[in-house]
């Protein structure tokens, strides 16, 4: 890709493109490494790499409902106890679109659909398996199959996205097609207004089954792509200890895993091939982020649900364009994914005063604001699935299942983490040295622990009470998904 140009449009407002690589953690994969991901170490050298990026939840749906407010979980409230977010708080798609903006939304994560309420403010939004909810409905199609200002595609190939027809290819969980289209609107668009355009690619989310292209090129010698995917990766499973995995085989799946990224990171490098082949690449500010890490074996878990450690909450953050190809701005500050709403409309020089007056993200688009944060927050209001769903899926569930149906807090800094637990237990770790989180230091750092204890109550104290939530009713055909992806 060509070097953006410095500062991004003149006398207009920059494209802005937000790319969630869901579920990659920075742990093996930040600084970004051109071994596995060319296309985002090439962004990071243009741009900024932020290193030490935290996400407020560690799973799906809180941490997006998160990067469309601006806003923590116990604020927007899609935490799980309920699941949708509401329109309480305006979206960054919105008030993108409210200072004229095209808005466009292309999401393959079964949670972030207009089921669970992420379509609002998008004039177009894409979802997973084609199924495709823009201004036209299906009858519109009918009378008008080009559409007035769409991607022009044909009336069979119009049908067909809304009737969601057509497979991904092997290993792919719709980032291809997900390109292809963005590809076509890109070309087809009308190019009088800037963009704001949201990608969702969940490739590395479990189970791990990359492309065997990609997969062969980082399995361990002595392993073959079959034999690799006979390992189990059911996560629930693996929580109700239904099967165990050796040394051996988790570092197997942290082999598919890193494949995973690295097939993503193409799809990533398409995008930013169409960007720069219609002329858009230079008038745009691309962040590429995360919404939550991974455990593979690491503290016991696969997958990411039950804790706060920093392998489901410390995620890539790789800004590019305007300002942040500053060689002056570095990546060294602590920043948390809920501050990119902020960023993002300073570097479209968008005020929106009303919904920053609601905003708890701080932006740090250069020159910004104050200083840089001393801490960040992370929260979990409520396993998925709950200990409902996993009772009625197995027979047995061992003791320690129950002991993590719990909610849980966290507040880090730049040396120290302190968690606590719904169940009175709390840990502290002193990150700086231990980074992987595996020596508890809570008896002995009690100083440590109260002042970090105090910060914490401060910050949930600052929430308004509110009554028990209530998941939304969602569609068979939903829930298996869900399953699928072991949040069921």
């Amino acid at each position: 890709m060509s070097a953006h140009t410095k500062g991004g449009r003149e006398n207009s407002r920059p494209n802005v493109v937000v790319f969630v690589m869901d579920t990659t953690r920075a742990l093996d994969t930040v600084p970004a490494d051109s071994d596995v991901s060319p296309t985002r170490a090439a962004l990071a050298e243009e741009g900024t790499e932020y290193g030490q990026t935290f996400a407020t939840a560690p799973w799906t749906l809180p941490s997006h409902g998160s990067l469309f407010t601006g806003t923590y979980p116990s604020k927007h409230r899609a935490t799980g106890k309920r699941t949708r977010l509401d329109g309480e708080l305006p979206t960054i798609a919105e008030l993108f679109g409210s200072a004229g903006y095209e808005t466009v939304g292309v999401s393959n994560n079964v949670w972030i659909t207009e089921e669970f309420g992420f379509s609002r403010g998008f004039e177009t939004f894409h979802e997973r398996d084609g199924s495709w909810q823009d201004r036209e409905t299906l009858g519109d199609l009918f009378r008008n199959p080009f559409g007035s200002d769409g991607p022009g595609f044909s009336f069979s190939e119009a049908l067909s996205n809304c009737l969601g027809s057509g497979s991904e290819p092997a290993g792919d969980e719709g980032a291809e097609k997900s390109i292809e289209w963005i590809r076509e609107w890109l070309e087809t668009r009308n190019q009088t207004r800037p963009f704001f355009l949201f990608v969702n690619c969940i490739e590395p989310h479990l189970e791990y089954r990359p492309p065997r292209e990609y997969a062969e090129q980082f399995l361990p010698e002595g392993w073959s792509y079959e034999e690799a995917m006979a390992i189990p990766q059911d996560p629930r499973k693996y929580d109700v200890e239904k099967f165990d995995l050796s040394t051996e085989e988790l570092a197997v799946l942290r082999r598919l895993y890193r494949a995973e990224i690295a097939y993503m990171d193409d799809q990533l490098g398409e995008l930013t091939d169409a960007l720069e082949a219609t002329g858009e690449w230079n008038e745009t500010v691309m962040a590429v982020t995360s919404d939550h890490g991974e455990n593979i074996g690491e503290h016991g878990f696969l997958g990411h649900q039950y804790s706060l450690y920093d392998t489901v909450l410390h995620v890539p953050l790789v800004l590019s364009g305007g300002q942040f190809d500053d060689d002056a701005v570095t990546g060294e500050r602590l920043v948390q994914t809920l501050d990119l709403a902020p960023t993002l409309l300073d570097a479209a020089g968008i005020r929106a005063p009303d919904a920053r007056e609601e905003f708890q993200g701080q932006s740090f688009h250069p020159p910004a604001d104050g200083g840089p944060r001393s801490k960040v927050f992370a929260e979990y209001a409520a396993p998925r699935p709950p200990v409902e769903k996993l009772e009625e899926r197995f027979d047995e569930i061992p003791d320690r299942i129950y002991e993590l149906q719990r909610s849980i807090q966290a507040v880090r800094t730049e040396t120290h983490k302190y968690v606590r637990c719904s169940d009175g237990t709390e840990e502290l770790y002193r990150v700086a040295a231990d980074p992987k989180e595996t020596h508890d230091i809570a008896e002995e750092a009690t100083e440590r622990v109260a002042d970090l204890e105090a910060t914490l109550e401060e910050w949930a104290a600052s929430f308004e009470e509110t009554e028990a939530e209530e998941s939304v009713s969602v569609e068979q055909s939903t829930e298996q998904r869900l399953a699928d992806l072991g949040y069921m």
